[in-house]
């Protein structure tokens, strides 16, 4: 999708803050996944928070239709804009928040609990607007170097002692005991997080940076190279299986994790 006059008019008003130091274009629009039920994530880089006064002040020259200091998610925007028959969501990310945990990611190889990569995929799709200094693009050059060994490593073996192999509270075992106290909101909880690192193994394994929780497993069959035996069909099968089933299916999908990991 092309920037086009009428986004340009919204984008040229974020422009006129002296607190705003880059802007970007990112979500589906940049990851040339847009579809009709999209809407448009703008990144705003902020030195400072922006006033929430100033934002709907702003927003109300475009919208009629609109959600404005909300912050359920961060701080950020929600609104339709008229001449554009589409939702805009802009959030506002601190410059130095930002810079830190890219750099801590790619270069103290510092690993998480799932969606380790994810702010970086965000950078690395990113379409720059509006960086009248270069810190964003130069930011973004980081990620053209070859994917460090080192916070692969340090991803796979946080992510997968959390599977199974920490010796208490791993994610099987959290939902080993929510299935003996037929406890299934806690057992979806649970599945979601043993998900979330499974994922984050799979990605950190194919030198990939996690695209985020849409479309993950078409995302995988299309760009990874290495994935484990049955595996999207283990997956379907764990999250519309019964109880009694969910600890076997785990068994296997670890297993043939492993079996990829140490070929």
């Amino acid at each position: 999708m092309n920037m086009d006059y009428k986004l340009d008019k919204v984008l040229q008003e974020y422009k006129k803050f002296k607190q705003v130091k880059a802007i970007a274009i990112g979500g589906s629009v940049s990851a040339k996944t847009f579809d009709e039920s999209s809407d448009i994530d703008v990144y705003v880089f902020t030195s400072e928070n922006l006033p929430v006064n100033f934002r709907e002040e702003l927003v109300k020259k475009f919208s009629s239709k609109y959600e404005v200091g909300g912050e359920y998610f961060g701080a950020g925007d929600e609104f339709f804009v008229d001449e554009l028959n589409i939702q805009l969501d802009v959030m506002f990310w601190d410059v130095n928040w930002f810079e830190n945990t890219v750099n801590n990611i790619w270069e103290k190889f510092y690993p998480s609990n799932g969606y380790t990569t994810c702010f970086l995929h965000t950078l690395n799709i990113f379409d720059v607007v509006y960086d009248p200094d270069n810190w964003l693009t130069t930011l973004k050059n980081k990620l053209h170097t070859e994917y460090p060994e080192k916070l692969q490593k340090n991803i796979i073996k946080r992510n997968l002692m959390l599977l199974k192999d920490k010796p208490f509270a791993s994610y099987y075992q959290q939902i080993e005991k929510a299935i003996q106290r037929n406890d299934n909101v806690s057992v979806n909880h649970r599945i979601s997080a043993f998900l979330a690192s499974y994922f984050d193994i799979i990605f950190a394994m194919n030198k990939l940076l996690h695209p985020g929780e849409k479309r993950l497993i078409k995302y995988c069959e299309a760009n990874c190279s290495i994935l484990p035996e049955n595996f999207e069909e283990n997956i379907n099968n764990l999250l519309c299986g019964q109880n009694q089933n969910i600890l076997s299916i785990l068994d296997d999908m670890i297993k043939k994790l492993k079996d990829v990991l140490y070929l």
